[in-house]
């Protein structure tokens, strides 16, 4: 079997995987299908993203929806550098020592959210062990700075876990992000070998804590699937969340981004998937998106408004109710 070149000089970007054996990359399914980055709307996007000297998650991470998110002005900013101080098996993000942060960074990300008239925006980071409050004062910061120059643009943050830290976690929740997402990403039995960085109860934790903090703020998280997980672990998933207060779940197929990856063990099929929704909306979850293609931020504004009416229609039956 010959490799793509191209992700092979990706690999270099994660030294701590190239003690790995080369995984095999099988033939991708005919339900993954994506078009290629294209069209005016996309440059325009691009020029936007590059001249502010911003990162993306959708170009670091290599995610395969860019060419659609990109060419309606959807894009999620990847903050605090692009060297991440993990080690993540499944992710495509450099892995080494940052640098110091950019204090003009949060600015720059407010201004590129104001040319892009976002109506809604996500904004992520790389994990910052290396820092004192794990970039909490550097998340909270970007928030002010979105808000002031974007007032009427709603955020929502896909942060890491801040190393359990709470009070780096409530300064970050006092920014008031309208919706707080910090994704699972896979069952408990294999964080050892998927996400050896964080711990499945931490992040289970922090979910909680923000609906402690403040009840209004939405709260998101997703899962990747094919990794070898059971439907029933899936499940139980599910069930964590929803005990966490969890308003919206998203779930998608994992795809390997090198040979040096964890590899793809099972391509869950569109049915499959449409069962696995099924199952999510029976949980009670607000909102559920669940599709091959599924990642945290696509159509993460169209998704953030039916969220915001899902809660009204449940609020007013509650009501009724009474």
């Amino acid at each position: 079997m010959t490799y793509n070149t191209d992700l092979l000089d990706k690999a270099k970007r994660h030294p701590e995987k190239q003690k790995n054996p080369d995984r095999p990359m099988g033939k991708k399914p005919d339900w993954i299908r994506v078009r290629a980055p294209q069209g005016a709307v996309y440059k325009e996007t691009r020029e936007i993203v590059h001249s502010a000297k911003l990162n993306t998650v959708c170009e670091e991470a290599g995610c395969p929806n860019i060419g659609e998110c990109w060419d309606k002005k959807h894009a999620t900013f990847m903050i605090m550098g692009e060297i991440c101080t993990r080690a993540c098996s499944f992710c495509n993000i450099a892995t080494g020592k940052p640098g110091d942060l950019d204090k003009m960074e949060p600015l720059r990300t407010g201004v590129a959210v104001s040319k892009l008239d976002l109506n809604h925006v996500v904004i992520t980071s790389v994990d910052r062990d290396d820092l004192e409050d794990f970039g909490a004062r550097h998340f909270a910061k970007t928030i002010e700075a979105i808000r002031f120059k974007a007032p009427n643009t709603t955020i929502e943050i896909l942060p890491g876990d801040f190393g359990g830290d709470q009070n780096a976690l409530d300064m970050v929740i006092d920014a008031a992000p309208d919706v707080f997402n910090h994704n699972l990403e896979t069952v408990p039995r294999l964080y050892p070998t998927i996400r050896p960085g964080a711990r499945y109860f931490r992040s289970l934790r922090l979910l909680q804590r923000v609906k402690e903090r403040d009840p209004m703020q939405f709260t998101k998280s997703g899962l990747m699937v094919g990794l070898g997980e059971t439907k029933e672990e899936v499940g139980q998933v599910m069930d964590d969340m929803r005990a966490a207060g969890i308003d919206f779940i998203t779930i998608g197929q994992y795809l390997q981004p090198t040979p040096k990856h964890a590899p793809v063990m099972h391509f869950w099929t569109p049915e499959e998937f449409q069962q696995l929704e099924k199952m999510a909306r029976a949980k009670g979850f607000l909102m559920v998106s669940a599709s091959p293609l599924t990642r945290s931020s696509y159509h993460a504004g169209d998704d953030f408004a039916k969220l915001r009416e899902a809660r009204e229609r449940k609020l007013a039956a509650a009501t009724a109710a009474e």
